[in-house]
């Protein structure tokens, strides 16, 4: 059994940072991709970052580049997405996502493409 949980959300000023993690278990579960995605209330879940195990390649969403970090421990098999310089905009539920397989650059941002799902975890910036 896959398990992806998800860590770190809160409240927090306009301005400040959080970092969320996302820790994945399972028997010999490694992932490959992992991505970070977001949904706010009425709005579609949308891409924020992805990385690729191996070589740590990254990918981000307009909207947070510069401002966001992905990053990967490989030995503990946990991902995180360190936020700074947060906006009342990006307050959100945000999700982590992983896939066994590697996938083409552009397919990071697809959450079609990901088999696994964490819990979410709510991240609130207030103005």
């Amino acid at each position: 059994q896959v398990q992806l949980v998800e860590s770190g959300g809160g409240l927090v000023q306009a301005g400040g940072s959080l970092r969320l993690s996302c820790a994945a278990s399972g028997r010999t579960f490694t992932y490959y991709a992992m991505g970070w995605f977001r949904q706010a209330p009425g709005k579609e879940r949308e891409f924020v970052a992805g990385i690729r195990r191996s070589g740590g390649n990254t990918y981000y969403a307009d909207s947070v580049k510069g401002r966001f970090t992905v990053s990967g421990d490989n030995a503990k098999n946990t991902v995180y997405l360190q936020m700074n310089s947060l906006k009342p905009e990006d307050t959100a539920v945000y999700y982590c996502a992983a896939r066994r397989n590697l996938i083409a650059p552009d397919y990071y941002s697809d959450y079609g493409r990901y088999p696994y799902w964490g819990q979410g975890t709510q991240v609130t910036v207030s103005s």
